[in-house]
Order: C-alpha cells, then sequence, then structure tokens
C-alpha cells in the first residue's frame, strides 16, 4: 500500500488545505481542515515532508511541524506559480506546493529562528519609521514652498521649519 511522502499546505488565517501525495507523486488525500485541528491531524501523519510557501506565518508553523517530527520545506511563492494548473483556489494551491516539493531541481527557503524573525522585525520596522519621517519631512518642505519659504534637505533642518 502507499505511504503519503509529501503533503503541500496552503496556510491561511482559519482554514487551511492539505493536498498529500505518495513516492510517484499520486493523490492521496485532499482534505480542509480547521486551525484548531491542524496540528492534532499533522501528528497523527507518520513523518513526512511537508511543504509550504514561503509567506507570513509559514515560519512560525515550519517550527511547529518540525517539532512534529516532520520535515518542512518552505518554497518562494514565485516557484509555486507555474505548477498551479487550473484557476486558483486553496485546493489547487496545496496540490502546486505539493508538486513543487517533489521536483529534485527545487530551491527551498530556509526556516527562520524565533530569534532571527525578531531582528528581522525590528529592522523592518525602523525602515518603516524612518522613510515615514522622511516622508513628512518631505511634505513639510512642500507645503511650506507653496508660501514661498524654501527649506534645506534633512532631518536637522526640521527644527527651523518651526
Amino acid at each position: 500500500m502507499s505511504e503519503v511522502i509529501t503533503i503541500g499546505l496552503d496556510i491561511a488565517k482559519h482554514v487551511f488545505h492539505v493536498h498529500g501525495a505518495d513516492g510517484r507523486g499520486r493523490a492521496m488525500f485532499s482534505k480542509r481542515i480547521s486551525r484548531g485541528k491542524l496540528l492534532d491531524f499533522f501528528a497523527a501523519q507518520p513523518s513526512c515532508t511537508v511543504a509550504l510557501e514561503a509567506c507570513g506565518g509559514a515560519h512560525h508553523w515550519a517550527r511547529q511541524l518540525t517539532q512534529l517530527g516532520h520535515e518542512v520545506r518552505l518554497i518562494p511563492p514565485a516557484y509555486v506559480k507555474p505548477f498551479v494548473k487550473r484557476q486558483k483556489n486553496d485546493a489547487i494551491d496545496a496540490e502546486a506546493i505539493c508538486e513543487a516539493a517533489q521536483r529534485p531541481s527545487m530551491r527551498f527557503v530556509a526556516v527562520k529562528s524565533e530569534q532571527q524573525q525578531a531582528a528581522g522585525l525590528v529592522f523592518r520596522t525602523r525602515d518603516l519609521l524612518v522613510r515615514q519621517r522622511t516622508q513628512l519631512i518631505n511634505a513639510i518642505r512642500g507645503h511650506l514652498t507653496e508660501y514661498g519659504w524654501i527649506a534645506p534637505k534633512g532631518p536637522s533642518h526640521v527644527a527651523t521649519l518651526a
């Protein structure tokens, strides 16, 4: 009897979709699973390769599934897109993820630890604040120009704008 070797997991907010395939790539199952039952489902599965798109929440689920003894592979969404055969929906996405994961030349994304994610969060948040500060300063300079006041560039001159 064939056993599931690869599971494609399409993650979402509330309802996930899983697609299981055997070693020859034949579909074994395709089902919807609620968020609360996802870990129970994978705990009941024998150890196998679980593939997900590398998107928001993927690293969290990858860590959870690794703890259950599965080999987790994250695939960039651009590499999954060519495997979507028909109109896009969760079941078809899970099947495409499963098929992409079985390709020998597929490239995967490394799973990040919580510390790596936290460091990236700090960097992205700081970058956002710097961009917003620059936008605000440029907007004020632009508005003042409409009244004939020309202000020099840079955050060091903000005090003179008041």
